[in-house]
């Protein structure tokens, strides 16, 4: 089920089925059984790449995708072999307490990024990475939406920093730390993506909450551990912060802007692999844009992947409506189908590789 080719694969797909490739979706249930929701939206539309919760944050439930080894593997495997095309399966398991796969559901503990950079083990950084990165494989899981590669500036951050998810304050800690780690998780076929850029870390608000604004805060040395990690050739995935930071962009956060992703990162970075967005549910966007305009904002900036988390908000997002969306956006002449293409042939590419 594994094996799916991808050569020339996007010159067949219907325009339809290509737009699909750009999302990554969350959903509700445990199980995979045939005629559900979820067995629909993978069978019939193919989304890019799935991202599995544990927890119901919106009915506070205690059990949303994840309940034991057994179950996960299971779930895992059908939707790899319901999917035509190869699907990515992402899950957060950075470790400590953005931790999905808990040890009540039946999985080992994990340290946190803060653990880890206290006790300056690489070493020990990159056997934790590896251990993850086995229980993944074993899970048929193939992304992980870490390591958090933001500096802890800002020791009150409620995001980052007070939930122990940094490597520390100093930006080559960071790198040195989020090196092992990403190099943890591919010796076991695993993707990693680092997260958030252009930087979270001197952030004191939420980007759950609304509107976060880094300008006064954020530090040059932030974009290093990316810079490092880039030029190293380990960070293939790179997912965006919904921060505002004026330095780059008076007006837009990072997911949709378009100076910080094609000209920061893409351009003066050199970064070549995957750009994700973080949950576009967050109120730092969905209370400010609606869903056509942050759709057209981030294909024009060049974001490959969104991510609807369908964890965040009552009324989930339907993978056909956004296709539909974004069919529109083509329509109406606001995005050019070779922009598609472009986003569609880097992501087959590498669904077709292993990770560096």
């Amino acid at each position: 089920m594994y094996s799916k080719s991808n050569k020339n694969i996007s010159n067949t797909l219907s325009l339809r089925r290509k737009i699909a490739q750009l999302f990554l979706m969350g959903f509700k249930g445990s199980d995979m059984s045939e005629g559900t929701e979820l067995y629909t939206m993978i069978e019939k539309f193919g989304p890019g790449a799935v991202i599995l919760f544990d927890q119901d944050m919106v009915h506070h439930k205690p059990i949303h995708n994840i309940s034991s080894p057994v179950q996960l593997q299971e779930l895992c495997a059908s939707l790899h072999e319901v999917s035509s095309l190869p699907l990515w399966i992402g899950i957060d398991q950075e470790g400590g307490l953005v931790n999905r796969l808990k040890p009540v559901y039946g999985f080992a503990d994990t340290k946190s990024h803060a653990y880890l950079g206290n006790q300056d083990d690489i070493e020990l950084t990159y056997k934790q990475a590896k251990d993850i990165g086995s229980i993944l494989r074993e899970m048929h899981i193939t992304v992980n939406f870490a390591p958090v590669v933001d500096v802890a500036k800002e020791f009150n951050s409620s995001i980052i920093a007070k939930r122990q998810r940094s490597f520390g304050s100093s930006s080559d800690l960071v790198y040195r730390h989020a090196k092992a780690y990403l190099r943890g998780l591919q010796s076991e076929g695993i993707w990693g993506c680092c997260k958030h850029f252009p930087g979270h870390g001197s952030a004191k608000g939420d980007t759950h909450a609304g509107f976060v604004d880094v300008t006064d805060t954020w530090q040059e040395d932030e974009l290093l551990p990316y810079s490092a990690l880039i030029e190293d050739g380990l960070c293939s995935m790179i997912m965006t912060a919904h921060v505002i930071n004026r330095k780059f962009d008076a007006l837009y956060p990072a997911t949709i802007s378009k100076y910080i992703i094609p000209k920061l990162l893409r351009k003066k970075m050199g970064f070549n692999g995957l750009v994700f967005t973080d949950d576009m549910q967050m109120k730092a966007i969905s209370d400010h844009y609606g869903i056509k305009e942050a759709l057209k904002m981030g294909l024009n900036a060049g974001v490959d992947i969104f991510c609807f988390g369908n964890n965040l908000l009552p009324n989930p997002a339907k993978l056909y409506e956004l296709v539909s969306i974004v069919e529109q956006l083509i329509e109406e002449g606001f995005i050019n189908e070779n922009r598609i293409d472009y986003s569609v042939n880097r992501i087959l590419k590498m669904k077709s590789q292993k990770p560096n």
